[in-house]
């Protein structure tokens, strides 16, 4: 018995594929964040990476000095803006010790802010937020929640 074969098109099939690979993130040489993916899908046509087999990037601030790092089980760049998104199991660490984990979360390159609409638990030193809905800069100093449930310790 013959094999069915079914025609894919251009846009189906990825232009380059690597394994295991760092990609950096960079902007006048001004180092933004290092992307490392056990899979990485590039389809050129529609100017689309696809990351899979777990994704780690490591984000810099301004003066190119580590802010945190996110996990996540796969995720998208979208090739024009380097945007990223970051899906399933997201956790980010901030390197003051905050943790962010939600299932969903978008960063924007040229901006160097998260946000997502979906289900978020963040944890520091101080407090212990849950809530649907956050923005934040990448290290997790400055973040917002929207539709708030949690605990916070006050000085009262």
């Amino acid at each position: 018995m013959k094999p069915t074969v079914v025609p894919l098109s251009s846009t189906e099939l990825p232009s380059q594929e690597s394994w295991n690979s760092t990609v950096v993130f960079s902007d006048s040489a001004h180092l933004k964040a290092t992307l490392w993916s056990g899979y990485i899908a590039v389809f050129s046509a529609r100017q689309l990476t696809e990351l899979h087999d777990s994704v780690r990037v490591d984000f810099y601030d301004d003066q190119q000095r580590h802010s945190s790092l996110l996990t996540a089980r796969r995720g998208v760049v979208h090739d024009a803006t380097r945007d990223l998104e970051a899906y399933e199991n997201v956790l980010v660490v901030s390197d003051s010790g905050t943790t962010l984990r939600t299932e969903r979360l978008f960063w924007n390159n040229a901006t160097r802010r998260i946000h997502t609409d979906a289900f978020v638990d963040i944890r520091s030193p101080q407090e212990h937020i849950m809530g649907h809905g956050m923005e934040s800069d990448q290290g997790l100093k400055h973040y917002k929640i929207f539709r708030v449930t949690g605990q916070a310790v006050t000085n009262e």
